[in-house]
């Protein structure tokens, strides 16, 4: 069988984990509101900047088809 203090030694992830949920304790309430906005805005100004590459990627495509350029015409 294994040894009894070996179960209860904490590694050095576990007790870096541990500080900081005491650190998120000692923040206040609209420190908690402004750092979850940050995340959240993080997350929608992804989603923004594909929707913007779609939609000038399908322009693109439309202004291909409007304007067709003929290359095998000899002038």
């Amino acid at each position: 069988m294994g040894r009894k203090d070996a179960s209860t030694a904490r590694t050095p992830v576990d007790q870096y984990r541990k500080q900081i949920g005491k650190q998120d304790y000692k923040k206040t309430r609209p420190m908690l509101r402004a750092t979850r906005l940050k995340a959240e805005a993080k997350k929608t100004a992804l989603g923004v900047k594909v929707q913007f590459s779609l939609i000038a990627y399908s322009t693109f495509v439309y202004l291909l088809f409007l304007f067709p350029i003929d290359v095998l015409h000899e002038y």
